[in-house]
């Protein structure tokens, strides 16, 4: 199932911290990738409905990188209050694509990024198909007519 730029956008308002930055008070790009895990984890417990948590210790499922892509734009400083974005760019029978982003106060870009996630089994590490509760998650969140939404 492949999503176009008309799917929804999943947003969540994070603001930079002392802990995100390099002594010149600018965001430590590898700090992106933590928050943009952060920003899958609000999108499952907020949008979707599907306790991060309970996926991973309960039902032993993971959902790891396995191929990422990321341009990054502009700076983003200590103290300023950005919007992480997401849209789903493809859902597979085992992985999840996502598009995400970062955008500034004044909406500029900061970071976009192309994630590509493997649902596993966490005992075995091994790929498995989409558990059928989040595919229809997934589904009926895409079904929700364009919009931002937390």
């Amino acid at each position: 199932m492949t999503q176009t730029s008309a799917a929804p956008r999943f947003v969540s308002q994070v603001p930079i911290r002392f802990a995100h930055c390099d002594p010149a008070g600018i965001i430590f790009f590898p700090q992106y990738l933590v928050l943009f895990n952060g920003l899958v984890e609000d999108w499952f417990n907020r949008a979707l409905g599907v306790p991060y948590a309970d996926m991973v210790a309960q039902d032993r499922t993971g959902l790891p990188i396995v191929h990422l892509e990321c341009d990054f734009r502009a700076i983003t400083r200590m103290g300023e209050t950005v919007d992480f974005g997401l849209r789903v760019a493809r859902l597979g029978n085992r992985s999840l694509t996502l598009a995400v982003d970062c955008t500034g106060p004044d909406g500029g870009l900061r970071v976009a990024a192309t994630k590509v996630l493997v649902f596993t089994d966490l005992q075995t590490h091994q790929a498995i198909a989409v558990p059928d509760h989040i595919r229809a998650a997934i589904a009926q969140w895409l079904a929700i007519p364009s919009q931002e939404k937390e």
